[in-house]
């Protein structure tokens, strides 16, 4: 008889996005008048730039002809686009290799595809609360997981406690579901943490786009000894609104090399290519057509214009909040704001009242994590109408 990951029963019964999608959808059934306003989930609704979509169609073009056809590309992807993502990485100061540099469908696959590279034996340090995905791709491989607190105390950064050890360390700036962001000083404690204990930072910056503040951190290579220590993970769904054509990537620095059990060297950069050869076929040639837009100056000028539309969505937002006296974190640096729930209420009590008074549908912060019971997200990737009308709607809870 086959055996199965009996890890897969320690999950929570569904995602949490699943949890909410029933419960708007039996409100919808019964209340087929009401118009719902979504800011929870963190999808995008700008299209994509005119720059984007000409490269797309030029790209379909080329694969109607026999002399520009593409069939299978490099699973670390076409030179092009890793060459592109290098150039965006030097106007950071930072310097990487075309070869650290692997093209993905997105940083949740990638997030969650890095554990293939380690033992079940390592200890997993996740804060709390945080992106589910950190979560249970860790409990579908059954690695115990350490939890530390984020929390108003920390203002939903915490920093390493020396008390307890790990060897992988899940850090997203700007946070998602909170939207705190990291500084350099605080960024420089964990990867001297990491390196103390020789344990892997797991670096999701799939927010670096929206942080206005020039004195924080874009990219945990800006970092002292973060290459030796740190994989980061990217993606252009928020950057670009490459939610529903997925490209992402990955960068794993060579400087990052274990001894094995026999005493040889294990490279977390040869891994992670073995890796993809094995089971990935790389993203679709038209789609690294697009993606290599991105990074062009009028690429770059067009994706800024759509991200300070969100941004201005998020100021909307986080001045709702302040006009309604509710304490909330992120809306400068990152596209949600993280907000505590009037009148001790619960999180997932707090969503029904919205929902059923309002008619506006956001994330319960307990989704994210038990330290986010009590908090709520929203999300500033509605259309700017939406926005609008749903804190309008939000502030008639409070009169």
């Amino acid at each position: 008889m086959a055996k199965l990951n009996e890890n897969y029963l320690n999950l929570k019964e569904s995602y949490l996005f699943a949890d909410i999608a029933k419960r708007v959808a039996k409100f919808s059934e019964e209340n087929p008048d009401k118009k719902i306003i979504r800011l929870g989930i963190g999808d995008v609704t700008k299209p994509l730039n005119k720059t984007v979509i000409e490269n797309l169609h030029l790209a379909v073009d080329e694969m109607s002809d026999e002399k520009t056809f593409k069939g299978y590309g490099p699973e670390q992807g076409y030179d092009f686009l890793r060459n592109a993502i290098k150039d965006y990485y030097n106007r950071k100061g930072i310097n990487l290799e075309v070869s650290e540099i692997f093209v993905s469908d997105g940083a949740k696959s990638d997030t969650g595809n890095i554990t293939d590279l380690f033992s079940v034996d390592n200890i997993v340090m996740i804060p709390d609360p945080v992106y589910p995905v950190y979560v249970d791709t860790n409990i579908m491989n059954g690695r115990e997981i350490v939890y530390i607190d984020a929390n108003k105390d920390n203002d939903f950064l915490p920093l390493p406690d020396e008390n307890k050890k790990a060897d992988l360390i899940y850090i997203c700036s700007p946070n998602n579901p909170t939207g705190a962001c990291y500084n350099k000083e605080q960024l420089k404690m964990w990867v001297d943490y990491a390196l103390k204990n020789e344990a892997i930072i797991l670096f999701d910056a799939a927010y670096e786009c929206f942080i206005a503040d020039d004195s924080l951190p874009t990219s945990i290579f800006e970092i002292e000894g973060a290459r030796k220590c740190a994989i980061e993970f990217c993606s252009l769904s928020k950057t670009a609104g490459f939610t529903g054509t997925r490209c992402g990537y990955t960068i794993v620095p060579k400087d990052i090399v274990f001894k094995s059990s026999n005493g040889s060297d294990m490279s977390l950069n040869q891994m992670w290519n073995r890796r993809q050869t094995t089971k990935f076929n790389g993203v679709p040639y038209i789609i690294q057509k697009g993606a290599a837009s991105v990074f062009t100056e009028e690429g770059m000028k067009m994706s800024k214009e759509t991200i300070d539309y969100y941004k201005e969505n998020a100021r909307i937002i986080a001045n709702t909040m302040e006009e309604c006296g509710i304490n909330y974190y992120g809306g400068i640096n990152s596209p949600y704001i993280w907000f505590e729930c009037p009148d001790n209420m619960g999180s997932w009590d707090f969503f029904d009242k919205m929902l059923n008074e309002i008619a506006v549908v956001g994330t319960p912060g307990v989704g994210f994590g038990k330290n986010g019971d009590g908090y709520f997200r929203l999300s500033s990737f509605g259309n700017r109408e939406a926005t609008i009308e749903a804190m309008e709607r939000f502030k008639t809870l409070f009169k």
